[in-house]
């Protein structure tokens, strides 16, 4: 029985597909000829016109890339340029080249002739950038835009030419296609009935079981794996499609369990790397913070203080303890944060320092907010700006120094500048210290040894936030300042 039930439902689908198949065979051999030959006269109305407005818009990307080069003169620009050149002479070289009594091939040559002057003066002008000839550039650029205007204008005027001869035959086409399009709804909707008949007789007798699959097929969807399984049919195709379906469903359950103990697993390791990534960031916050300890046995400036103390050298006495107090600023601190505060006493240390060295001759101003001068911050992010003023901005001048500290709030930001009167840095340099690309070379007898790079680094790791510098100068002699950025923690 359930071969008998197998085998009608295969015959019956056959007949079924063989009958619509040979009806359509005999309508697409008997239509095919007359569409070949729409589809030809369709593509020869519409082909010219594609292949006009293909060559214009080529025409303006040379124009375009050439324009991008003379404006920026870089290599991408350049090389944007040769390929739309290239583009467009294969396109010019499918024009007709010899002159015809009909106006269309005169003004295909007219477009092909202009087209070579055109591209000879537009690689003129790029030749001209290149070696920076301006006057000349500038000039082979304005007899490029009058050759452009005038290609424009030829091809403007053959395309609505040649479009216009094409319409003639639009009605003729039309009509074909109307004839086309009613035979192939009449047969499609026969078909379709034909179909419709077939099917409906031969889904009666095979719908029951697929219900029933269908039944279990949502239960699966809705997320119950542990429905009963559907039973097995009488052998045919649908008795196939429950046996793969049982086992679809036995295997959706392994793989979820599998899933499930993947997912903990890799939660695991995810904790692991986050807490390894924490240990990571420690480590780099304390090596960078280790660049800036000073190796130096300050008990022996104090010794050298209260030297001078007795021996009744007051001068001598301050000098000594404002360098004792600055180096022990960095020993005697338990944790890496300290306050803005903090940080300014600790200019204000290296300052007197420097003026004794250099007799006075740094001039110290400060504009203080002090109402922030509770903000917690890295240790040793000032000092350093300071001493690269020192260092590379006023060591040398020979005018009177400056060195300008000064602390304020920007919206939700706090603003920590540093400025100074002197030589002044070069917007390459200010690249390579922002981009961390310097090569400390020079080594200064007054250096702690801790640069800006060291500085960007640490409050970078600090705030996690990229952009904590700018630096700006506004040329040569004319000074340079040195700009934090930081966002207002909680005060101490």
């Amino acid at each position: 029985m359930s071969r008998k039930i197998k085998v009608s439902i295969r015959m019956k689908l056959t007949a079924v597909f063989l009958l619509t198949t040979l009806i359509v065979f005999v309508v697409n051999i008997y239509m095919f000829g007359g569409i070949n030959r729409m589809i030809a006269k369709i593509d020869n109305i519409y082909n010219s016109n594609a292949e006009l407005t293909s060559l214009q818009a080529s025409l303006s990307r040379v124009r375009g890339s050439m324009l991008d080069y003379l404006n920026t003169k870089n290599s991408e620009a350049m090389g944007n340029y040769y390929a739309s050149e290239q583009e467009y002479r294969e396109r010019i070289e499918k024009l007709n080249d010899t002159a015809y009594e009909n106006s269309t091939g005169i003004m295909e040559k007219n477009i092909r002739s202009m087209s070579q002057e055109y591209l000879d003066v537009t690689a003129d002008a790029v030749e001209a950038k290149r070696g920076r000839n301006v006057e000349k550039y500038n000039q082979l650029y304005e007899q490029s835009e009058e050759i452009f205007e005038y290609i424009n204008t030829y091809i403007y005027s053959l395309n609505n030419l040649q479009f216009q001869s094409n319409t003639t035959h639009y009605e003729e086409l039309l009509a074909a296609l109307q004839y086309s399009e009613t035979i192939n709804m009449v047969i499609m909707i026969l078909v379709g009935v034909l179909n419709i008949l077939l099917i409906v007789l031969l889904t009666s007798s095979i719908t029951e079981p697929l219900k029933k699959l269908a039944n279990s097929a949502n239960e699966v969807a809705g997320g119950n794996l542990e429905l009963e399984l559907v039973a097995k049919d009488n052998g045919d195709e649908v008795s196939v499609l429950t046996t793969a379906f049982n086992q679809m469903v036995k295997s959706l359950k392994l793989y979820i369990e599998r899933l499930r103990e993947s997912m903990e697993k890799e939660n695991e390791l995810r904790e692991r790397e986050i807490l390894m990534e924490s240990h990571l960031t420690d480590a780099k916050l304390k090596y960078l913070q280790a660049q800036v300890n000073p190796h130096f046995l300050f008990n022996t400036l104090n010794a050298g203080a209260q030297l001078a103390m007795m021996e009744g050298a007051e001068r001598t006495y301050s000098y000594i303890q404002n360098v004792a107090d600055f180096y022990r600023y960095n020993i005697k601190k338990d944790n890496d944060i300290v306050t803005l505060g903090d940080e300014i006493r600790l200019v204000d240390s290296y300052i007197y320092i420097l003026n004794v060295r250099f007799s006075g001759d740094i001039h110290y101003y400060k504009d203080i907010d002090e109402s922030l001068l509770g903000l917690q911050v890295p240790i040793m992010i000032l000092q350093p700006m300071v001493e690269n003023c020192v260092n590379h901005g006023l060591r040398n001048v020979s005018w009177e120094k400056e060195i300008r500290l000064t602390v304020s709030k920007e919206r939700d930001l706090i603003c920590i500048s540093v400025c100074d009167n002197g030589v002044g840095i070069t917007s390459d340099k200010i690249r390579e210290i922002l981009e961390d690309r310097t090569v400390s070379t020079d080594v200064e007898t007054d250096s702690n040894g801790i640069g800006l790079n060291n500085v960007i680094h640490r409050l970078r790791l600090f705030y996690h936030i990229d952009n904590v510098m700018e630096i700006t100068s506004n040329g040569e002699n004319m000074g340079t300042e040195i700009a934090l950025l930081i966002p207002e923690e909680e005060r101490v």
